[in-house]
Formats: C-alpha cells, structure tokens, sequence
C-alpha cells in the first residue's frame, strides 16, 4: 500500500450527479512518500494538512486514502 501526506483538502458539498447520495465527501492533494502526487477521495475520519495518510483500494478508477 502507498502511503502519504495530505497537501491539501476540500469537503464536496455539490457533487457530480453519479456522487450526489454521497455528499459530503472530503477529497485531498496527497504528497506520496515514494515521489508525486495524486488527487484522492478519503475514506473515514476527516484529514487535515500535514496528516499521514495511507492507501486503501481503488474505488471507480479513484485513488482512496484514510488517516494512517
């Protein structure tokens, strides 16, 4: 699993109709450990910048994170 930090985050409170039952969601800017960036959806507790984060599953071609 891939593991990170968050560079930055938002909350989605109007989504694309295909996420709309699920609002609202948090997706984040994670730095990766190993070098780059992804853009992910967060799974569980809320994140905040500077939290380590670690790689779930891949959910609808999205990276997905939770607080490591």
């Amino acid at each position: 699993m891939r593991t990170g930090t968050v560079y930055t985050e938002t909350v989605i409170h109007s989504a694309p109709e295909k996420f709309v039952s699920e609002v609202p969601y948090q997706v984040a800017i994670v730095s990766l450990d190993e070098g780059g960036r992804v853009t992910a959806r967060i799974d569980g507790e809320r994140v905040a910048i500077g939290d380590k984060l670690v790689e779930t599953e891949g959910r609808d071609g999205m990276h997905v994170f939770r607080k490591a």
